[in-house]
């Protein structure tokens, strides 16, 4: 499993400024090495994407953008998604319509998602071996795969916890 987004029972154990900083310094050398650049309003993108752990909405990040006095038409934050997963560096959620920093930027993978449907949080796992059968199963079929999306919804380890210990207290009571 690889890194978890944040959980907000985690916040206080959590530091925001190295996951932005980390993103950027990523962000930076990819397209430095790919020879694209990092615009004023994708680095803001990028850095609020990371700044909320929670899948982002294009709206929700044109808000943002126009509070802070960006360019407030949607093809301008949708330019920047989409150079953004373009280059790797975000994930977007389908079943949510939102954006998620990648964990794993720095190397090529498929995202793989887990998504607690009570409190919202979205973690990303990197398994090239689901990624490689899928491929072959594929191929056997003579399909070829364009697309894919792994969304895994259920309770994360933290509201699992929380609706046990809810039931503990209401068995207690009665």
């Amino acid at each position: 499993m690889s890194e978890k987004h944040n959980h907000p029972k985690d916040e206080e154990h959590h530091d925001h400024d190295h996951c932005v900083e980390s993103a950027l310094q990523t962000a930076e050398a990819l397209c430095l090495e790919q020879g694209q650049r990092l615009t004023k309003v994708r680095r803001r993108a990028l850095e609020l994407i990371w700044e909320s752990h929670r899948p982002l909405g294009a709206y929700q990040l044109l808000a943002k953008l126009a509070e802070e006095g960006f360019n407030s038409a949607p093809p301008t934050v949708y330019r920047a998604l989409d150079f953004l997963l373009n280059a790797g560096l975000i994930h977007k959620v389908e079943s949510m319509n939102a954006y998620l920093g990648c964990a794993h930027a720095d190397r090529a993978h498929k995202g793989y998602f887990l998504i607690c449907d009570e409190c919202h949080n979205v973690m990303e796992f990197d398994y090239q071996d689901i990624h490689s059968s899928l491929i072959d199963k594929a191929k056997k079929q003579g399909f070829e795969l364009r697309a894919e999306t792994i969304e895994l919804t259920g309770l994360c380890a933290a509201c699992k916890s929380a609706g046990e210990a809810a039931k503990k207290a209401a068995k207690d009571k009665s």
